[in-house]
């Protein structure tokens, strides 16, 4: 199938499948003509590429999780899912930091309404 079917099908945007190849996650044969052709598993290549995405995972991590799908084995999985955890364990960090941010910014909205709160009662 064209690059155009395989959007349709798979609910992605063309844009986003040229960048799915050339980031090394989907690979097409090409025609004479130059045109991409890809095959029916794509559309779950595709689909599990999504998944991963809204899980949070960068281009380059997902390349490292690929192996777990194209060539199943317990070596394969073994190291996807301890690159997941490292993964889920930066997110995790992430939250922690926001967490802090948020709360930082809580005490200065705190302070501020003091304030503001201090000069209406002297007024």
């Amino acid at each position: 199938m064209r690059i155009g079917e395989l959007a349709a099908r798979s609910g992605v945007s063309v844009r986003s499948l040229r960048y799915y190849e050339e980031q090394g996650l989907l690979v097409s044969t090409r025609s004479g003509g130059g045109q991409r052709h890809f095959t029916q598993d794509d559309i779950a290549r595709v689909d599990f590429i999504q998944r991963l995405y809204v899980a949070g995972l960068s281009s380059r991590t997902i390349l490292e999780l690929m192996p777990c799908r194209d060539a199943p084995s317990d070596e394969n999985s073994n190291s996807a899912l301890e690159r997941m955890a490292q993964e889920r364990d930066r997110l995790s960090a992430h939250i922690e930091e926001l967490l802090n941010t948020r709360d930082a910014l809580d005490g200065l909205m705190a302070t501020a309404r003091a304030d503001r709160d201090g000069r209406r009662a002297a007024a």
